[in-house]
């Protein structure tokens, strides 16, 4: 039974599933939705899920291997009411941010492709950050902050801490060369203050209403951080 007073978090996940022109398939990381998507249900949170097309959201076929299991995996695998809500997506356009307390974007490198430019997205998140509700994005999602704006027309990460896909973390996936874009340089560009550890370890900056992690390791962090924004 849902508390009546139970924070509400909306979690958009990518619709894209081509690896750029590779001929691999791509999506979200899966430990980077189950662990913040357990974090909020444990919480007693409410949450909803959405993604650009709607319907079945994809999962990065990679993140399913064995060396990438977490306990977060695992309680996914066992759970057939949140795979229901993965094959179930609503629409992204369909949502409102007034009916929502925060928003999280699960990484995996589908979201460089369909959420970095997506206008629904974009004009989701300056909504949030509008209403001085935060957004949190882990890994290559934070590719969805890039094109958000102020009020002043300026890049909303201009000037903040941000973080996300470093530049050797993507080259130590070999797929420098297929990405369209590489996540740091991006931040960067748009003046974000980029920050980073060592690879593959857990780093999340929070600036104001805007929340990143770093890599699928800082999934967790990231999570606590929005909760606490919110709490």
């Amino acid at each position: 039974m849902m508390k009546l007073n139970s924070k509400k978090i909306l979690m958009v996940l990518t619709s894209h599933s081509e690896l750029g022109s590779s001929g691999e398939k791509t999506g979200f990381w899966i430990e980077e939705f189950a662990a913040p998507y357990y974090a909020f249900l444990d919480s007693g949170a409410e949450v909803t899920l959405v993604s650009p097309a709607g319907g079945q959201a994809p999962i990065d076929p990679k993140s399913e291997l064995a060396d990438f299991q977490t306990e977060d995996t695992a309680r996914f695998n066992a759970d057939a009411e949140a795979q229901a809500l993965i094959a179930n997506t609503g629409k992204l356009k369909d949502v409102r941010a007034e009916n929502f307390d925060a928003v999280f974007y699960p990484g995996g490198h589908g979201p460089l492709w369909d959420l970095a430019e997506n206008a629904d997205s974009i004009a989701l998140i300056e909504s949030f950050l509008e209403a001085s509700k935060p957004a949190a994005a882990v890994c290559h999602a934070t590719a969805a902050f890039l094109n958000i704006k102020d009020a002043s027309g300026a890049y909303a990460i201009k000037g903040k801490a941000v973080t996300g896909f470093s530049n050797t973390e993507e080259d130590a996936v070999q797929l420098t060369e297929v990405v369209p874009f590489l996540l740091e340089d991006e931040l960067t560009k748009r003046g974000g203050d980029y920050q980073k550890v060592a690879d593959w370890n857990a780093f999340a900056v929070q600036d104001g209403l805007l929340i990143s992690g770093q890599n699928p390791a800082s999934s967790t962090l990231a999570a606590k951080k929005l909760l606490a924004a919110i709490s």
